[in-house]
């Protein structure tokens, strides 16, 4: 499939989504409810394949909080990027992907770390690099740690 019969696709499936032009890779921008019937489809679908998840990452825009997810089909080549955003930086959450790509298990695990993201489902949400104890999250931009004289 074409990037364009891809967008197609998806627009069919789910005319809500945003798809800005001029992107290198073809982006989706999905609504957080969305995003895990469309991820599940896109991989079931035979026509697309979506069978690998090449990585997941959490971004801290300052006043959102996103998830990328850059999937691939390693039967027809073809790659894109799906977006998710939420507004609430205090309980940033979204539904875990692990039940569709088991590669999103670690990358969760990070995202949650790192910047304080939930993903719901999730079968092990822990902390990956930081102790349990740990405060804060460090890749967020409101994150300070006075001892070590870390400011965002």
């Amino acid at each position: 499939m074409t990037d364009e019969q891809i967008k197609e696709k998806i627009l069919k499936i789910l005319p809500e989504v945003e798809i800005p032009e001029g992107k290198p890779t073809l982006t989706v921008i999905v609504p957080p409810d969305k995003l895990f019937t469309l991820a599940k489809e896109l991989k079931e679908s035979p026509d697309t394949s979506f069978d690998y998840l090449i990585c997941l990452t959490g971004v801290d825009y300052g006043k959102s909080m996103s998830v990328f997810y850059h999937i691939t089909s390693t039967k027809f080549n073809h790659t894109i990027i799906l977006k998710t955003s939420t507004q609430n930086r205090e309980t940033p959450a979204f539904d875990s992907v692990y039940s569709i790509w088991k590669t999103a298990e670690y990358h969760e695990r990070e995202a949650y770390d790192l910047l304080g993201i939930t993903f719901n489902n999730h079968p092990d949400l822990r902390r990956m690099f930081l102790d349990e104890d740990w405060v804060g999250h460090p890749l967020r931009k409101d994150y300070s740690d006075p001892i070590n004289i870390v400011e965002r």
